[in-house]
C-alpha cells in the first residue's frame, strides 16, 4: 500500500452486483473552546470493513488484518509519514477554536404562546408554548401558575432538528381558566442571560367569536322575520272580495 493511504479518499463504485466499495473517514473531534483536547481520527475501510485507523492520541496508524498490521507497521516507521499526521493533529486543534467560536454561536430561540382550542369556563383549553430557531439543542420550557411551576397537565415534545443546524420545540398545557389566574411559559437556553418569561394574554378566542355569531345571526332571522310580515300584510291589502250569489232552482217533480 502507498503512501496515498494517509492523503486522499479511495472510493471505488461499479454498477455491477459484485461492486467494491472504499471509503474513508476523516474527523476532528473537541469539547474545549480552545481545542486543547481535539483528537484527529482517520478510518479506512473496504466494502464496510474496517482496514486501517489512525488516532493522534496513540499517534500511529493501525491495522485490523495481518496484512494490514504488516503495512501499518512499515508505514509508522516513515518519518515523513509521521511528520504529516502531526501536522494534521495540530491543524485539527487550530481549527477547534475557530469552528467554536465562529460557527457554534448560540442563537436565541423565537418563542410563539397560543391557545390552539377554545378557551372558556366550561371547557378545559390547551395552550401551546413554541420556540424556535435556537441552538445549541439543550432548551428548558416550564410552565408557571401565579409564578407556581405546573406539572401536571403538561406535555412537550422532544427537540427537534430542522435541518439547518438549528432546532424546535413545543410544550403543551391543559387547563381550565380561573378569574385573575396568570400562566406564563419560561424558557431558559444557553443563548440567553437569565429566564425569558411569556405570559398567556387572553384576547377575543372562539368563546367571544361564537357570541359574536350567534347575535348576528339573530339580527338577521329578525330582519327576514319583518320583511316577511310587511310582504304578507302588503299582499293582504291588495286582495279584492268578489262578492258570490246563490242560485237556487226550483224542485221538479217527476
Amino acid at each position: 500500500m502507498s503512501r496515498a493511504l494517509g492523503f486522499f479518499t479511495l472510493l471505488l463504485a461499479f454498477s455491477r452486483a459484485d461492486a467494491l466499495y472504499g471509503h474513508a473517514l476523516v474527523r476532528c473531534q473537541f469539547s474545549s473552546p480552545d481545542g486543547h483536547d481535539a483528537v484527529y481520527l482517520e478510518q479506512y475501510y473496504f466494502n464496510k470493513m474496517l482496514e486501517f485507523q489512525y488516532n493522534s492520541t496513540l499517534g500511529k496508524l493501525i491495522g485490523y488484518t495481518k496484512e494490514n498490521i504488516e503495512t501499518a507497521d512499515k508505514l509508522n516507521k516513515d518519518p515523513y509519514i509521521g511528520y504529516l499526521q502531526k501536522q494534521k493533529k495540530e491543524m485539527c486543534e487550530r481549527r477547534a477554536s475557530l469552528v467554536y467560536n465562529n460557527l457554534l454561536k448560540t442563537v436565541e430561540p423565537s418563542v410563539w404562546l397560543r391557545s390552539v382550542e377554545a378557551v372558556d369556563s366550561r371547557h378545559p383549553g390547551t395552550l401551546v408554548c413554541s420556540a424556535y430557531d435556537f441552538y445549541p439543542q439543550q432548551i428548558r420550557l416550564t410552565w408557571l401558575r401565579n409564578g407556581q411551576e405546573e406539572t401536571s397537565d403538561v406535555t412537550s415534545t422532544v427537540e427537534v432538528s430542522n435541518g439547518n443546524w438549528l432546532y424546535q420545540i413545543h410544550s403543551y398545557l391543559e387547563f381550565t381558566p380561573r378569574p385573575g389566574e396568570k400562566i406564563t411559559c419560561m424558557v431558559e437556553h444557553a443563548s440567553l442571560m437569565e429566564p425569558k418569561l411569556y405570559d398567556w394574554e387572553p384576547t377575543a378566542d372562539s368563546g367571544t367569536n361564537k357570541i359574536v355569531v350567534g347575535t348576528a345571526g339573530l339580527l338577521l332571522g329578525l330582519v327576514f322575520s319583518v320583511a316577511g310580515l310587511i310582504y304578507y300584510k302588503k299582499k293582504s291589502s291588495e286582495r279584492v272580495l268578489v262578492p258570490t250569489t246563490e242560485v237556487f232552482y226550483p224542485e221538479h217533480t217527476l
